[in-house]
């Protein structure tokens, strides 16, 4: 049996771009793991991207996975199946243009490939402890070095 895990994320950027941050909490049972990181030079939304990729690769084998984010970006994405379309269209939007940050969209899908991945809308800054843990982690880590 499959093993259900709740993934918590949250990117920041310090100027957009500027430097980065991003945080994943994963959840399993009783357990929690925090994950997070620092990128110089970013955007919010490749930091948003960051985090969901660090929990996905995260985990040691196939999973029943919920991802919360308060990234319309990133759970729009699949939830509406802009991915599908961007991948099926060599990577282009609907007129064409290349698809920004493309590098991260292919490591995402690859990534959602070897689990169950649900993508949910969190209202950020609101009353989700965990949302609010990762994004005061992720602004953290946007400010350091």
């Amino acid at each position: 049996m499959q093993k259900r895990v709740d993934i918590y994320t949250d990117g920041a950027c310090s100027g957009n771009p500027g430097n980065g941050g991003w945080c994943a909490i994963l959840i399993y049972q009783q357990y929690e793991k925090v994950l997070y990181g620092h990128v110089p030079e970013t955007t919010n939304n490749r930091m948003e991207m960051l985090a969901a990729i660090k929990g996905l690769e995260a985990l040691k084998e196939p999973c029943f996975v919920n991802v919360y984010s308060d990234s319309a970006y990133l759970v729009n994405a699949f939830q509406e199946g802009w991915v599908v379309h961007w991948k099926n269209n060599d990577w282009k939007t609907k007129t064409r243009k290349p698809v920004k940050n493309k590098d991260l969209w292919v490591r995402l899908v690859d990534l959602t490939q070897s689990h169950i991945v649900t993508f949910t809308k969190v209202v950020g800054h609101s009353d989700n402890q965990y949302n609010n843990r990762c994004d005061e982690i992720a602004r953290r880590e946007s400010l350091t070095k």
